[in-house]
């Protein structure tokens, strides 16, 4: 067999004993050679903590891997995914330790073991993976020959969380970080490893827990990102099976809830003809019949209308459509999702996330639609031939009272009557409905997240208002949501309860049949720690956990922006009105 034959990993031989066994095959099209293992200079291994079928629908992992390769520097990017618990059992039983998806190679061979943080969920499975790859598990442990352990995305802004098991934390964009890291980490082979890391803790952007740095982490951001001309194919269906193309980053409507809208600014825009030859080379490489127009909120970006026309004819020989996965509640989003998709995308509904059922409590969160909007907007909608309407909602939001939660139910029978009204028979409205989580970084930072009990009780209170079989509601499970707060404004101690938590059984927390709260309740009692201590408020001069790290915006931008929801003052969209956030982003 040779070195990249697809089946000569150690787990092929586990197939027929677990479930799902194409999450282990490999077979890709992969757009780029591998680069041979021993000609390599260094040694890259790409975690994602989830199944593959989950971790291959992460844009971020086909932009760092095309990356690395548009580095030519000779290093090699390669993936790898958890375990599910069946394989993992028979990892375990067997001795076969967890391998890389291209070259099945060891990962413990790998220089590097980088994961990315997508949600705090998925802590457990970081552990289970550091576990299956033969790394010791807590970082004092390791010696100088063992792969650095390093990490980023959205839970770096406050590692501590993860300290006790990350050697490195990854402040800001790869495209910023890794062209300084990686060098480094090639030409200090061989020597200790507490030198090296020594070493890299001097780098802008870069957190290594119990090692000096000079006061705050800054966040490093480039407005050069990479593009993308090609993507790896999957050989089996996943979450998100198409093309994908970015066309901005960040966001300037400053929705007070939203940590990646506060950590990602300034906007950055890719230019419209950048991101068309992006589209068609991607899809002409791949044969993939869709392309995702990536970003925070896409129909925001400046070229969209330009970039529809230029590519609508040529994607239309290629029987290939564009998708939008997030839309403003207005009449320019529902033309461009007719335009984009026509008839299809109304067989299949369309979704928008008015957040809260009243006008006060969208002030409060400064989400910046308005009654007149939501209505306009969804007369657009039936108007255009859609029957099919979900609507995204939050509850636990600061200042909500039992007004806002009856608000849900009212609205969502009002698009119902609507449609009805219009012609449309068959509507139908699907309403979800998540737990509210205080974010870092974010001005409702400092609030108190609801309880189980409390979340449950809101639940059910929207529950009983709903009133037509037409309308269905479901929201997420409240012990799911109130673990993800209880690990977001973590701190150092938490590390103890996430491995008390691993080592009883913890894993794939955000998956419902794995799930159990009990365990992390447990785990909390173990370590002496107060889960009430997490989720309650925070004094504004309190000194939090994550507050030396510097994503950009300013602490006092936050107070300021926390005073304004109680006041129901709005914020402007930063591109229209800079609104002093710190970042000194250059409109």
């Amino acid at each position: 067999m040779t070195e990249f034959d697809e089946f000569s990993s150690p787990q092929w031989r586990l197939m027929s004993q677990v479930s799902r066994p194409s999450r282990y095959c490999g077979s890709e099209w992969r757009p780029y050679p591998p680069v041979s293992w021993d000609d390599a200079k260094l040694r890259v291994c790409l975690a994602f903590p989830d199944v593959y079928e989950v971790g291959m629908s992460y844009y971020g992992f086909q932009l760092i891997g095309s990356f690395i390769a548009s580095m030519g520097r000779g290093y090699i990017a390669d993936r790898a995914y958890c375990s599910w618990p069946d394989m993992k059992e028979l990892m375990q039983q067997q001795k076969i330790p967890l391998t890389s998806t291209e070259h099945k190679k060891p990962v413990k061979d790998f220089d590097v073991l980088a994961f990315t943080l997508p949600h705090e969920t998925s802590y457990t499975n970081i552990l289970t993976m550091i576990f299956l790859a033969g790394v010791p598990m807590e970082k004092f442990m390791r010696r100088d020959d063992t792969p650095l352990v390093i990490a980023g995305g959205y839970g770096a802004y406050n590692p501590d969380v993860m300290g006790r098991f990350i050697d490195v934390f990854c402040v800001g964009e790869a495209e910023a970080l890794l062209p300084e890291l990686l060098p480094l980490i090639e030409g200090t082979k061989g020597r200790p490893r507490s030198e090296r890391l020594t070493e890299i803790s001097r780098l802008p952007g870069f957190y290594v827990p119990e090692y000096p740095h000079d006061g705050l982490v800054e966040r490093q951001y480039t407005h050069q990102f990479h593009t993308l001309h090609s993507m790896i194919v999957p050989s089996v269906g996943i979450v998100h099976d198409r093309a994908a193309v970015e066309l901005f980053r960040g966001c300037g409507r400053g929705c007070r809830f939203c940590q990646a809208g506060m950590t990602n600014r300034p906007v950055r825009e890719r230019p419209e003809p950048q991101a068309a030859r992006s589209i068609l080379d991607i899809v002409a490489s791949t044969g993939y019949e869709e392309a995702g127009l990536l970003s925070l909120a896409s129909c925001d970006y400046s070229g969209i209308e330009t970039l529809i026309d230029d590519l609508s004819p040529v994607l239309n020989e290629r029987r290939a459509k564009l998708s939008l996965p997030s839309l403003r509640m207005d009449g320019f989003s529902v033309g461009l999702a007719e335009k984009l998709e026509g008839i299809r995308s109304k067989h299949g509904g369309i979704t928008f996330a008015p957040e809260a059922g009243t006008q006060r409590l969208r002030d409060v969160i400064n989400k910046g639609i308005t009654e007149d909007m939501i209505t306009s907007c969804l007369t657009e909608i039936f108007s255009r031939g859609w029957e099919r309407v979900k609507l995204y909602f939050m509850m636990g939001l600061p200042t909500e009272t039992d007004d806002d939660l009856d608000a849900i139910a009212e609205l969502s029978h009002m698009t119902l009557k609507l449609g009805r009204s219009l012609g449309h028979k068959r509507t139908t409205v699907s309403v979800s409905v998540s737990g509210f989580v205080p974010k870092p970084h974010t001005p409702f930072q400092w609030e108190r997240q609801n309880s189980i009990d409390e979340l449950r009780e809101k639940g059910r209170r929207i529950k009983s208002q709903i009133h037509d079989r037409a309308v269905s509601l479901s929201y997420h499970e409240p012990e799911q949501t109130f673990l993800e707060g209880l690990l977001s404004r973590g701190d150092k101690n938490t590390a103890d309860v996430i491995l008390t938590a691993w080592n009883n059984g913890a894993s794939f927390d955000s998956w419902t049949e794995h799930f159990s709260l009990q365990r992390w309740l447990e785990a909390f009692g173990h370590c002496g720690l107060d889960t009430e201590h997490y989720t309650r408020e925070r004094q504004e001069d309190e000194i939090l956990p994550w507050d030396f790290v510097n994503v950009g915006v300013s602490k006092n931008f936050l107070k300021h922006e926390r005073h304004k929801a109680y006041s129901g003052k709005l914020t402007p969209d930063c591109r229209i009105s800079c609104s002093a956030c710190g970042v000194g982003c250059r409109l």
